[in-house]
């Protein structure tokens, strides 16, 4: 398996994770299948797992005006900063 690609096992635990499920709770398997039967959240799911996929192979680097600049237009806080 390659060790980029994220498995769907890794995405609804930390899915469940952030819900503060277990993985094999009733909302968990709710979603699960959900995600099984709904081509609309499939097609959304496979876009956020490609985007995730993409970040963790391209290392860019930037400045830090750049970096300053995107978290501005973001609106969020740089937690090196903190």
């Amino acid at each position: 398996m390659d060790k980029n690609k994220t498995s769907c096992k890794e995405v609804m635990s930390h899915i469940c994770d952030n819900l503060g499920e277990d993985l094999d709770s009733p909302k968990c398997i709710a979603i699960k299948q959900h995600l099984e039967s709904c081509d609309s959240c499939q097609q959304y799911f496979h876009s956020v797992e490609k985007t995730i996929n993409f970040y963790k192979i391209y290392n860019a680097e930037i400045t830090k005006e750049s970096h300053n600049k995107l978290m501005d237009f973001l609106g969020l806080a740089d937690c090196e900063d903190k």
